[in-house]
């Protein structure tokens, strides 16, 4: 078994040059609002995470839905591939820098508020 996982990785790492991706950073939603979106499309055809996405009513599935037809279009424009032959290989977050804002409380002091950023990165992948 672990031959064959070898020659899986060494499958993955001689094709992935060759697969299209897209990323997007400074996104204005929290981290770990985006994972919820990211793992519901994670391992899905290209056709099914855009319908998914297109049904989820989150600001970071818009997101998410502009970067996967990002990394589509790349396919095709780029790379010469049909895209409804796709589907979702890698797609990751990663927190960004932290705004720091600060609000008005009683007796003169304040509370902090954290406005979290993230970067998202897709790579697709041809369905064997």
């Amino acid at each position: 078994m672990a031959t064959r996982i070898k020659e899986k990785t060494a499958k993955i790492k001689a094709n992935a040059d060759n697969r299209p991706k897209a990323s997007v950073k400074y996104v204005r939603v929290s981290p770990t609002k985006v994972g919820i979106v990211l793992d519901t499309v994670r391992g899905k055809a290209y056709d099914d995470a855009v319908g998914i996405l297109m049904a989820v009513p989150n600001k970071s599935a818009e997101v998410v839905l502009k970067l996967i037809n990002s990394a589509a279009a790349n396919a095709e424009n780029n790379k010469g591939m049909n895209k409804h032959d796709l589907y979702v290989a890698e797609i990751t977050v990663t927190q960004g820098p932290t705004l720091k804002r600060s609000i008005a409380r009683g007796k003169g002091s304040a509370n902090r508020i954290l406005k979290r950023t993230s970067h998202i990165s897709v790579v697709l992948d041809v369905k064997e």
